[in-house]
């Protein structure tokens, strides 16, 4: 009994860290009225989620642009990412290593002072308050774990098998489609659902590309927060937290431990 009480109060702890936020959102997403010193809402309801979904509010405006955005980035992310991550991972290329580290220097860097910097080259190109250029800004973070996700899924599947294709007389490109692409697409669509997440939550990107012409949810909840619109913004993040959840569940299934061990490699 004893052993098991701090693995019993870490537990517990790391389930308050977890649990704590998301059940102060839940809160607020249902109070109306919470005045101090009040422990808990004098008044609960729905009034805000109405004005929520007004259509002047913007919000359902914003969930389609995150989605559209979203799905964008996806898609040039792994158009880019799959020839990529194929060529690092079965071609041997000189400096592969540092081919890889660059694509977490934009993790490395600030994410301030980069899209700050992108922000003001896009203004002088046009590109500033688009669609497009916010998805290219997003692109830009979503390829660090496109690449190498995509890179290890690819590294993951067993040569022997695209081998024993080889010798049954399939072409090249028969073989791709055939035995190498099916083998990695868990790893292909965990990459993809890594990138989706990424661009829904993306703010500061958004803020200084996309604003005030491009809004999405983390704009709006970014904004109804510094109003003090704290119902607003518990609303807004509950929207965003429920497909991040629900992916993430998903992406345990399809990114199997031989995957997630080449990630890097």
């Amino acid at each position: 009994m004893v052993k098991l009480l701090p693995r019993a109060l870490l537990l517990a702890l790391v389930g308050f860290l977890i649990l704590g936020p998301i059940s102060n959102i839940l809160i607020w997403a249902f109070a109306e009225q919470w005045f101090f010193p009040a422990k808990l809402p004098t008044e609960w309801g729905f009034k805000f989620w109405e004005r929520v979904f007004r259509p002047r509010a913007g919000a359902m405006d914003a969930m389609i642009n995150s989605v559209v955005i979203a799905l964008l980035t996806v898609g040039v992310s792994m158009l880019l990412a799959v020839p990529a991550g194929y060529a690092l991972a079965r071609r041997r290329m000189p400096l592969r290593a540092l081919v890889m580290l660059l694509f977490l220097l934009p993790q490395a860097i600030p994410a301030v002072a980069v899209h700050q910097s992108i922000g003001q080259i896009f203004y002088q190109i046009g590109l500033n308050g688009t669609i497009p250029g916010v998805v290219l800004v997003h692109t830009l973070q979503g390829l660090v774990f496109a690449v190498w996700i995509t890179s290890a899924a690819f590294a993951a599947v067993d040569r022997d098998l695209e081998a024993a294709a080889r010798d049954l007389g399939a072409a090249p490109f028969k073989v791709f489609t055939s035995v190498t692409l099916p083998l990695a697409l868990p790893g292909l669509i965990a990459s993809a659902i890594f990138v989706f997440l990424g661009s829904i939550d993306e703010f500061t990107g958004t803020f200084f590309v996309g604003v005030p012409d491009v809004q999405t949810l983390p704009i709006l909840l970014y904004t109804a927060a510094m109003q003090g619109n704290y119902q607003i913004a518990s609303i807004t993040s509950i929207f965003l937290l429920a497909p991040s959840l629900l992916f993430m569940v998903i992406v345990e299934r399809f990114l199997k431990a031989d995957v997630a061990g080449k990630i890097g490699t």
